[in-house]
């Protein structure tokens, strides 16, 4: 015996869920204080070449997703994105009360961690964004790059776990360079980023649009990793 009263220690059940929502609120925090803080130093560090500032924020949030997903996801499976839990939601693999608190502690980490990135920085803590991303090739543009994001997690996940995330965080540095929008791909980070009048923000108005395109992405990444899984299932029946 330690001498320990093992009454005294909150039940499993209770534990558990409480870890996995403070797994995804503070992973979301952080991907945010990197997404926003890198593009404010990119961009202060740049001289005025978006070309370059925006090199800084990419290879900056692509490296942090990487080691955030190995931090987090043996905890709550490092979501950080509600469309993410959705298409967990949607495959049966989290309930609907867990994912509503998911999506809760993704939307609070965030913006919390777009006021670490102003604080570090010695901006305004509270700001909103003026910064417009409109259009339909903007909308688009979070279509693919959300749909791109379920593939690859979803096909990682279920032909080489391993690789997850060093996938995730590769697919998302090149989808900074080849979408228009550079790739939010989370209406969590477009909510927060709609508070930062920096580099990485995003007007309010425009914010409807890319979560728009992102819920379509993420519905049909779900149907497309659903038929390659069932055809690769399908191969394997008919050796």
């Amino acid at each position: 015996m330690d001498g320990t009263d093992a009454s005294l220690e909150p039940p499993l059940q209770v534990l558990d869920p409480l870890r996995r929502l403070a797994a995804e609120a503070l992973g979301a925090a952080l991907l945010l204080a990197i997404v926003v803080g890198s593009g404010i130093m990119g961009q202060r560090l740049a001289g005025g070449n978006d070309a370059i500032a925006l090199l800084g924020n990419t290879l900056a949030t692509g490296a942090g997703l990487v080691v955030l997903i190995e931090v987090f996801g043996p905890v709550s499976g490092a979501h950080f994105n509600p469309a993410v839990t959705l298409v967990f939601a949607l495959r049966r693999e989290i309930g609907a009360r867990l994912a509503a608190g998911y999506v809760a502690a993704q939307v609070i980490g965030a913006i919390l961690g777009v006021w670490a990135a102003h604080a570090m920085f010695a901006l305004p803590i509270l700001e909103v964004s003026s910064k417009l991303r409109a259009g339909p090739a903007q909308v688009f543009s979070e279509a693919v790059a959300t749909f791109g994001l379920i593939l690859t997690i979803l096909g990682t996940l279920r032909f080489r776990p391993q690789v997850t995330p060093v996938a995730v965080g590769l697919y998302i540095t090149s989808a900074y360079w080849f979408t228009a929008s550079t790739s939010f791909a989370n209406p969590a980070v477009t909510l927060a980023r709609s508070l930062s009048d920096t580099f990485a923000g995003i007007a309010p108005s425009s914010a409807p649009g890319f979560w728009l395109g992102q819920l379509a992405g993420a519905l049909a990444g779900v149907a497309a990793a659903g038929f390659f899984t069932r055809a690769e299932s399908a191969a394997r029946l008919e050796r």
